[in-house]
C-alpha cells in the first residue's frame, strides 16, 4: 500500500523510521533529514513547529536504525541497496609481512605493560612496625565469640 493511499490514522500507528522506510521505498532515491522529516509532518499533519523542536531526535533516530545508512552527500538511502563498500588494498608480500611483525609486537608490548601495571609488590613494602603494633592482636573465631557472651 503506498503512503498517499494510506489514512492518518495508519501512519500515525508507525514510527517516523518506518515511515521513513516506506518514504525511500516509494521514492527509489536517497533523501536528507529535512526532506525526509518534512514529509513525514506533512503526512501526519503536524504543525510545523515540531520539526525545529525533533529534528534532533529524528536524526538521531535514524542514524541508530539498521535499515538505513546515511551517505557521502549527507543523504539518507535503505541498507539495502547498498553493498559493503570494502577496499582491497593491494601489498606487497614482504609489506604484509613486516606490518603481521610489527602487530605481533605491538601486542606483545601491550601484554607486557598490563602484566607489570597488576604486579602486586605489597610483599616488599612489608613494614616491620606494623607487625610490632599488631603483636598484642588476638584472633577469636565466631565459636568462642559466641561462648563469651
Amino acid at each position: 500500500m503506498s503512503l498517499k493511499k494510506m489514512k492518518k490514522e495508519e501512519l500515525e500507528l508507525l514510527s517516523n523510521k518506518d515511515i521513513t522506510n516506506l518514504i525511500l521505498e516509494e521514492n527509489k532515491k536517497p533523501l536528507n533529514t529535512a526532506d525526509l522529516f518534512k514529509k513525514i509532518i506533512s503526512l501526519l499533519e503536524l504543525p510545523e513547529s515540531i520539526f525545529e523542536k525533533k529534528i534532533g531526535d529524528y536524526y538521531t533516530a535514524l542514524s541508530t536504525d539498521k535499515r538505513f545508512i546515511l551517505l557521502d552527500d549527507g543523504k539518507w538511502d535503505l541498507r539495502s541497496r547498498h553493498t559493503s563498500d570494502k577496499v582491497v588494498k593491494v601489498t606487497d608480500e614482504d609489506e604484509e609481512e613486516e606490518d603481521n611483525d610489527s602487530d605481533k609486537e605491538q601486542e606483545e608490548e601491550a601484554i607486557e605493560e598490563i602484566e607489570e601495571d597488576s604486579y602486586d609488590d605489597t610483599d616488599e613494602e612489608y613494614d616491620e612496625s606494623a607487625t610490632e603494633e599488631l603483636k598484642d592482636l588476638v584472633v577469636i573465631d565466631e565459636d568462642e565469640l559466641e561462648l563469651e557472651q
